[in-house]
């Protein structure tokens, strides 16, 4: 099969490194080099990446217009797989390749469509998601599936840790769809059940909310980390809770409220608090918050008796 082949983050290269070994991928496309970092240095996407390090041509473009249209269209490609891009497909691009289009999806459609949902799922409290590969049409994620695969969500895991693992899982999918369709073999299904919606997740939708229950709030972190990164605020600053945990036999404490408890600190709830494991002060590095607690009580006589309040 010819195929072109579309993605920009590091979830989309296991599937190119798989398709691009068992076919011939005539063109890559991906968005420009962004800036990264603290300096803003202009860096290709990990996709751009491996496909020069696999001598693919790359097409680099932020939106398919007319003229990365015309440059598909002279490749005579059999199919189109896209792969996390970031951007639409629309006509006459999407009716480009011989066989269309089809889409890498992180989730059992019609069940979050759109652009975050391994993030929504785990912020859902979602016990099982999956990935599909369907044909890509003019309707968000809303084509026929081709095939999907379940997997569960771990009590403690985070949806950039699941969506890792999603993604390699999923390169084997796209793979079998492929020869299949390459075969002649390939059956779609419409989508079946009430659609839910994944949109992108802002930067808001990582505050943690601590009048919820633990539950929820202990959800919403793992379902944030790591992009965008859960946070709260404390005396007006910015503070990252880069890790979290049920705090076992603890003693309830006011919404917000954090105490020591043990060696580390605790966060008040709706109900049961949570432990902080790993946080990053504004300003700061990364650290344990233990080590963060002992330079909050530092020069206190007990610092078991001192509580600072999160909002």
């Amino acid at each position: 099969m010819r195929l072109v082949f579309a993605g920009t983050p590091e979830v989309a290269t296991p599937t190119l490194r798989r398709l691009a070994a068992d076919h011939e991928v005539v063109a890559v496309i991906t968005r420009l080099d962004a800036p990264q970092g603290r300096k803003r240095v202009l860096t290709p996407s990990p996709v751009a990446t491996l496909a020069d390090e696999l001598g693919l041509p790359v097409i680099k473009a932020n939106r398919l217009d007319d003229e990365v249209t015309a440059r598909i269209a002279a490749l005579d490609a059999d199919l189109g797989v896209i792969v996390a891009y970031g951007g639409f497909v629309r006509e006459p691009l999407l009716s480009t390749p011989r066989l269309g289009w089809i889409n890498l999806h992180f989730s059992l459609l019609p069940r979050w469509r759109g652009a975050a949902p391994v993030q929504h799922a785990v912020i859902a409290g979602d016990s099982v998601t999956g990935a599909s590969v369907f044909q890509l049409v003019a309707g968000m994620d809303a084509g026929p599936v081709f095939q999907s695969i379940r997997t569960p969500i771990g009590a403690h895991q985070s949806a950039g840790s699941l969506l890792d693992a999603l993604a390699v899982d999923g390169a084997a999918l796209v793979a079998e769809v492929v020869a299949g369709l390459a075969e002649g073999t390939a059956v779609s299904a419409e989508q079946r059940g009430e659609p839910t919606l994944a949109p992108k997740l802002g930067i808001e939708d990582a505050r943690l909310d601590w009048t919820r229950s633990s539950a929820e709030i202990y959800q919403r972190l793992r379902g944030v980390t790591p992009e965008p990164g859960a946070f709260t605020t404390i005396a007006g600053e910015r503070f990252k809770i880069l890790e979290a945990e049920p705090a076992r036999d603890t003693p309830p404490l006011p919404p917000g409220r954090i105490r020591l408890d043990g060696r580390s600190p605790v966060v008040g709830t709706a109900d049961a608090p949570l432990r902080l494991v790993r946080v990053q002060p504004s300003g700061k590095k990364p650290m344990a918050a233990a080590d963060w607690w002992r330079g909050v009580g530092s020069g206190a006589a007990d610092d078991s008796t001192i509580e600072v309040v999160a909002e």
